[in-house]
């Protein structure tokens, strides 16, 4: 019997085991050996500690004794603490048209670095209105022109896709 277990579901313990053989690890973390469920609930109550199952897809499964309340609480403190430490990286848009201003581009560019040196993702996008849509590799040459000019804090994630009416690229900075 497979069990796939993951941190958010409920523990294991005790009687809830489903296996009859289970190599048993005490408190301590050292191996007690492979014994049967009842021998190792019994082993446990006697300790006033709880039986816990850590690894159901292990040969035998492994179950540690344990203070059910304090292993709870730990598994509650390393999730927090993974939570902090994780990144939230956002995805920014700018959009560009294919005709376009010097001093325009350049304001935009500077919005792009700032955005990846922020450790943003940025979505690039050339919209076309009307007969524009004549001139497609008009916009395929600014989203080449923004790729060598931020070669230096970032790169192309997703390279230049026309969708519809909109040409557009994903960039990302360099230390992701």
């Amino acid at each position: 019997m497979k069990i796939i277990k993951n941190e958010k579901e409920k523990i294991i313990k005790n009687e809830e085991i489903p296996f009859t053989e289970l190599r048993v690890v005490d408190e301590e973390g050292k191996a007690i050996g492979v014994m049967s469920k009842t021998a190792a609930i019994d082993l446990a109550k006697s300790k006033g500690l709880d039986l816990i199952l850590v690894a159901p897809n292990a040969q035998p499964p492994v179950a540690r004794i344990l203070d059910y309340g304090k292993y709870k609480y730990e598994l509650a403190k390393r999730e927090q603490k993974a939570k902090r430490n994780q990144k939230i990286i956002e995805v920014k848009e700018m959009k560009f048209r294919p005709v376009i201003n010097e001093h325009d581009y350049q304001t935009k560019l500077k919005h792009i670095k700032r955005f990846l040196s922020d450790g943003n993702k940025v979505k690039v996008t050339v919209m076309f209105r009307g007969r524009e849509l004549a001139f497609v590799e008009k916009g395929k040459e600014i989203l080449d022109r923004i790729s060598n000019d931020i070669a230096d804090i970032g790169s192309v994630e997703k390279e230049a896709k026309m969708e519809g009416r909109d040409m557009w690229m994903v960039l990302k900075p360099k230390n992701l």
